[in-house]
């Protein structure tokens, strides 16, 4: 039977969990409209950078059988013993397995190229991706956290001036980005992506097409690479940002309805436990008074 004491706790704990659930409610609300936000820029730039490689694909094909040492630097194909992965999670927590899931991914892709090349590196861009990395050992080209949640194309540029003066230096021989797509507010797909050396995306055949350019192709590709490069960055970065909002706001209410679960547990639990706690001192006083009765008769 509970005591008095056992009461208290349990009351106690229903005060704790319900103001977990407050500011879980308010994690939430506050993630919900900084996705929005986030959304909107995530979705915004996907043309934008859909197009740009469409139109690399195209480019693509005045360079194919074209002499090696009239390439540019970017498009270089060769041998893989330098491989570099750029790898774009959260600052902070409390988003389900939104982080867990792409630093899986993201180790995945390392250690089957691990193998076959003389050095794997990586280039964090998240606190949570480069504690990950930093625990598992791998080196580090370079790191970069806080961000913020609303990252501006300037953001980005330090990144990729690292990972193409290392292409064209031959540093780096092929690069992949990693990152969240964003599906929608429930769905984000950890999504792995070549940026260097540069080439025709899936689904887009380098092809000649009869176009006249002023400049040439090669003086339009030597402009249009470096922003290629950038863009792509930048956009993997706002679609993890939209991810990192969305699976917050999702976690955040899963959490507030398994905290206001839990108080309605513990309510019931502590109305029970109240009223046996009644019942055993009304048996009490009962007792007593036929006790008392017993002796004066």
């Amino acid at each position: 039977m509970p005591g008095a004491g056992q009461v208290r706790a349990i009351r106690g704990r229903i005060r704790s969990v319900a103001n977990t659930a407050k500011v879980t409610r308010a994690m939430e609300l506050v993630a919900a409209s900084k996705m929005r936000r986030a959304q909107d820029r995530a979705l915004q730039a996907r043309p934008y950078a859909e197009r740009m490689r469409a139109v690399l694909g195209q480019l693509s094909g005045y360079t194919a059988g074209a002499d090696p040492d009239s390439l540019h630097p970017l498009l270089e194909q060769r041998a893989v013993k330098h491989f570099a992965l750029i790898h774009i999670t959260a600052d902070r927590g409390l988003a389900g397995g939104l982080n867990t899931n792409m630093n899986r991914a993201a180790a995945s892709l390392a250690l089957e190229h691990q193998p076959n090349v003389d050095r794997v590196s990586v280039l964090p861009v998240g606190r949570k991706g480069r504690d990950f990395f930093r625990r598992s050992g791998f080196p580090m080209l370079a790191e970069f956290t806080q961000l913020g949640d609303f990252p501006e194309t300037r953001d980005v540029f330090p990144i990729a001036r690292i990972v193409m003066q290392d292409y064209i230096n031959g540093a780096l021989d092929q690069v992949y980005v990693g990152y969240q797509r964003y599906v929608n507010p429930a769905v984000q797909r950890p999504t792995l992506r070549q940026l260097l050396p540069v080439r025709a995306p899936e689904g887009v055949e380098a092809q000649r097409v009869d176009f006249i350019f002023e400049p040439s192709p090669q003086s339009l590709l030597e402009t249009l690479l470096p922003r290629y490069i950038e863009m792509q960055i930048y956009e993997a970065i706002l679609e993890a940002r939209a991810s990192e909002q969305s699976a917050r706001m999702v976690a955040m209410r899963q959490a507030t309805d398994a905290a206001n679960e839990m108080v309605s547990e513990l309510t019931l639990t502590y109305n029970k436990a109240r009223q046996e706690l009644i019942t055993s001192e009304l048996l009490d006083i009962v007792g007593g008074k036929a006790a008392l009765e017993r002796g004066q008769a």
